[in-house]
């Protein structure tokens, strides 16, 4: 598994979002709605405890736990920009 932050995204976090550089951010699974994609995914910042997935762009520092990771299986989580904001692409 794999997670990949593009530097548009990174942007967004800092310029929009107004996090810091240094911050950490995780990145979460979390139950949405009961429709065909019942999951998707959250984002908060918060200390890392048991990651296992991890990537660094423009000076944050974004994860995801053990627990979550189940999500993306042998995949690649790619965070980028698009339009309405930010968006998560699983491959």
């Amino acid at each position: 598994m794999e997670l990949r932050i593009s530097e548009a995204a990174a942007a967004c976090f800092l310029e929009e979002w107004e996090y810091s550089r240094g911050d950490k951010v995780r990145v979460y699974v979390r139950y949405i709605s009961g429709g065909s994609e019942p999951y998707g995914f959250g984002i908060m910042l918060d200390d890392p405890v048991d990651p296992a997935a991890e990537a660094d762009a423009d000076g944050l520092h974004f994860y995801m736990e053990s627990k979550d990771v189940w999500f993306i299986e042998h995949g690649t989580l790619t965070i980028d920009r698009d339009e309405g904001g930010i968006a998560f692409k699983v491959e």
